[in-house]
């Protein structure tokens, strides 16, 4: 009964996996570019552009994965 389950549910386990691993990734990519500023000293401008095109970055991806969701939740995307 529960193997049935999760053969049921893995393209939704599949697309969580997915995305924690992202998380992970943008955390540590953040925690690298973090040390680096720490040793370079950047001056405070400088680290506020990188903390921004960072945070665009995962907000982009973030935005496509509900927007995905939106329009396959309504229908008209596949």
């Amino acid at each position: 009964m529960q193997s049935n389950w999760l053969i049921e549910h893995w393209q939704q386990i599949e697309t969580l996996g997915l995305y924690l691993f992202f998380a992970v990734l943008f955390f540590f990519i953040g925690m690298a570019i973090y040390d680096v500023l720490k040793r370079g000293e950047v001056p405070a401008f400088g680290r506020a552009i990188v903390w921004l095109v960072l945070f665009l970055g995962c907000a982009g991806f973030i935005a496509k994965g509900v927007i995905k969701a939106f329009f396959t939740a309504t229908g008209t995307g596949g």
